[in-house]
């Protein structure tokens, strides 16, 4: 009996075609619950009542981020700096985990239901808990994503003012709402990349793809996601939920899922996230 199981496994996305999985950690990544979870959190928001398109999902961004991570360390090696196959494989788990404690909504939900718990802080306590179920395999990504392993530009590779995130993130949501402003030459921008004392840079003669970015950066906070009508909705919505949560505190019964009754009456800290992550209770969302 053949038990082989191939778990490199080849994609397709809507933005750069056939993307391949390059570790066999990163299919168990993505086949786990938490990471599977992204599929039903849209990337935008309440972004599709402005711009129906914009349906796409935080499983399909991660994805997308964690394709650029594999060009740029591809780049950043040929150019003769060293990154070994131990730092490849954390930097890579660290972007396609950079979103996983995002919440329906997103940022809605941090300013109400909860209080002062942000998807960062649920991210870390997601990680920790999938390093113990995979042995301490994440260990070296922890470190990458928290800024305290050695070589600092695995980190702004991660999450800097021109990380993988920011690139597929434009791109995508530049696709999917068909804002065409956002646009952005994703391979000429990592093709120009490299390392100088430890800080990613980008080479002089790719400035005029850094000033396209910014513009694009700039018009899509512009046209997108500080578009007038997506900001009131995302308001209304956060003034729906601090009601609820002003009722359900005077034990007022709301119609409202299992899930969401639960935050609704009670308070959680991040202490609390902390204490059930503790005690491997964490379940996803």
């Amino acid at each position: 009996m053949n038990t082989f199981s191939n778990k490199l496994k080849i994609f397709n996305d809507p933005i750069y075609g056939f993307v391949s999985i390059p570790y066999e950690i990163i299919y168990d990544l993505i086949d786990h619950p938490y990471f599977q979870r992204l599929r039903r959190i849209k990337q935008l928001g309440l972004t599709n009542l402005v711009y129906p398109g914009a349906l796409h999902t935080r499983f399909h961004h991660a994805m997308g981020a964690m394709h650029l991570m594999g060009q740029a360390i591809d780049t950043i090696r040929s150019k003769g700096h060293e990154i070994t196959d131990e730092e490849a494989k954390g930097v890579t788990i660290a972007i396609l985990l950079h979103d996983i404690g995002h919440g329906p909504f997103s940022h809605a939900l941090e300013h109400s239901i909860v209080s002062n718990v942000n998807h960062e802080d649920i991210s870390e306590l997601f990680m920790d808990n999938l390093n113990a179920t995979f042995n301490g395999e994440l260990s070296l990504a922890i470190k990458i994503f928290q800024n305290k392993y050695k070589k600092k530009f695995l980190h702004q590779l991660v999450s800097s003012q021109l990380d993988m995130d920011r690139l597929d993130y434009l791109k995508r949501d530049s696709f999917f709402t068909g804002v065409s402003e956002g646009v952005i030459s994703t391979e000429r921008i990592i093709k120009m990349l490299n390392v100088v004392n430890d800080e990613l840079v980008v080479e002089a003669k790719g400035i005029y793809s850094i000033e396209k970015f910014i513009i694009a950066r700039r018009l899509m906070y512009w046209q997108v996601y500080l578009h007038k009508t997506v900001l009131s909705a995302e308001n209304m919505l956060v003034h729906i939920l601090n009601r609820a949560k002003e009722l359900a505190e005077k034990k007022v019964d709301l119609f409202c899922t299992p899930s969401l009754r639960t935050f609704l009456y009670n308070k959680y800290s991040k202490e609390d996230f902390i204490k059930i992550q503790k005690y491997s209770l964490l379940l996803p969302i």
